[in-house]
């Protein structure tokens, strides 16, 4: 069994106040004996709803975005075919032992604030707290760059939606019908995860279920029609900087695991604490596969070197196989579906890493309300929503410099949690586990802020990384001692 050491020093502040948390074998009694978080006043507790299957299309449908319709080509052109399957392949492998980590760690606090309760433990208030900032941003940034792609999806779907052009940034047109249903979508999830967590949960599943069920129907249409001879060029830049230039934005793709630990605090009473592990395992596994099969698929069914430069490539490739549009409304229905249940889920967590850092005062402690009737963060995910339909005016010409950083962010909660870990587990196989999720966090952060690294930020993304960190700093509110 793990056990894990408190690194605490001194007693608990009498201003804090405790919340039982169920036992698990895997720690040391200091740290079973409750989760801790600063307030002022005792709150309703969040509602307890989740099950493991939740938990998984949590986890999973926060990770598996639009991506693989969005910038299929992007990847092929990063990597080539095998390039491509083999960055995600190992890029998803990297990120187990972190899963571990993970599944470790909410045994131990199952606490909304996930990275900034783990890091609480061992680290400094300040640490903490740009812990927990920069997962924000990697949660939250995902949210208006969803509002807009439904647009663009829609807008493919329907071309008279790409009319009345309200403005341009970068070059890029803004238009008022994408404006609409991008603000439209954000107003229904924001109601949805204002109302109840098992409300946003049903969603989610559904919307998941969906996704997995249209993804196996195109995927095994396409598998029919194509051919071995369309793979080639299996690599864009030679092998080791084709797999490169895919594992840098790997994290990126991949992050949402973790937001299962997000909802810890919501489980069914009845709820086994190896769930959230199981969840986790899951999520990446499948996500593994799901992005090497569609990534397959497509470098299977037409010869994609020469469709790089079309819409929606993953949908024209299979178009062509198959030569009906039929099944580009198939992909396109899973593609709704998929962006669908991403923005949820990067909503839920959003709003319960914001509610957690103001529940800890870390922030306006007003953040920390929980609705007395519907057990929900409510003010969080006002804040949310508000701020994702505000964001969605600068476009997708601002948002993806943005998106960028919200990559590395994830990588930084990933080492800092490892990083936790490794200082609380007692014995050396966990703590090795530990070494090798802060190496890999590490290495994820260095591949994408090193100039001499292919790929590496421009100044756009170290703009959007400033203000970010500026906005976090007026924010944030100093601890205040009590004598």
């Amino acid at each position: 069994m793990t056990r894990l050491r408190d690194h605490r020093k001194g007693g608990v502040p009498k201003t804090r106040a405790r919340v039982e948390i169920k036992r698990c074998d895997s720690l040391s009694p200091t740290i079973q004996q409750s989760s801790l978080y600063n307030s002022r006043h005792r709150v309703t507790t969040l509602a307890r709803k989740l099950r493991t299957v939740d938990y998984f299309a949590l986890g999973w449908g926060t990770m598996i975005g639009v991506g693989w319709l969005v910038v299929m080509d992007d990847w092929l052109l990063r990597g080539g075919v095998l390039g491509a399957i083999l960055g995600f392949a190992i890029g998803g492998a990297l990120l187990l032992p972190i899963g571990y980590v993970y599944g470790q760690l909410v045994k131990a606090m199952p606490d909304a604030a996930g990275e900034v309760a783990y890091t609480a433990k061992v680290f400094p208030r300040s640490f903490s707290f740009a812990t927990g900032w920069m997962m924000i941003l990697g949660y939250f940034i995902v949210c208006p760059w969803e509002a807009v792609a439904v647009g663009k999806i829609a807008g493919y779907i329907f071309p008279a939606l790409d009319s009345i052009e309200l403005y341009r940034i970068a070059g890029r047109p803004v238009y008022l019908p994408h404006l609409l249903i991008g603000v439209g979508l954000t107003a229904l999830l924001t109601v949805l995860n204002y109302r109840g967590i098992r409300l946003s949960a049903t969603f989610q599943n559904w919307t998941v279920l969906g996704t997995l069920l249209l993804f196996v129907v195109f995927v095994s249409v396409g598998a029919s029609r194509g051919s071995p001879q369309n793979f080639p060029p299996f690599f864009t830049h030679g092998g080791f900087v084709s797999v490169l230039l895919v594992l840098q934005i790997v994290p990126y793709f991949m992050a949402g695991f973790e937001s299962v630990v997000k909802g810890a605090e919501e489980a069914r009473p009845e709820f086994q604490a190896g769930g959230f592990y199981k969840a986790m395992w899951m999520a990446i596994v499948v996500g593994i596969l799901f992005y090497v099969i569609v990534i397959a698929a497509v470098g299977y069914v037409a010869p994609w070197k020469e469709l790089t430069g079309e819409k929606f490539m993953t949908a024209v490739a299979f178009e062509r196989a198959v030569h009906s549009r039929w099944i580009v409304s198939v992909i396109l229905t899973a593609a709704l579906l998929s962006l669908f249940k991403v923005f949820n889920g990067n909503f839920v967590a959003a709003s319960r890493m914001l509610f957690a850092v103001g529940r800890r005062e870390l922030v306006d402690h007003r953040l920390g309300y929980v609705h007395p009737r519907n057990q929900t963060p409510s003010t969080a995910v006002l804040c949310i929503g508000v701020a994702t339909a505000s964001c969605m005016f600068l476009g997708d010409a601002i948002l993806v410099p943005v998106s960028e950083v919200g990559s590395v962010a994830s990588a930084v909660g990933w080492l800092a949690a490892c990083a936790a870990y490794h200082r609380m587990a007692a014995r050396p196989r966990e703590r090795m586990i530990a070494a090798v999720g802060v190496i890999v966090g590490a290495l994820m952060i260095l591949m994408k802020i090193v100039p001499a690294v292919p790929g590496h930020f421009t100044i756009y993304e170290w703009l959007a990384l400033g203000i970010w960190i500026a906005l976090g700093a007026s924010l944030r509110r100093k601890p205040v001692i009590l004598l």
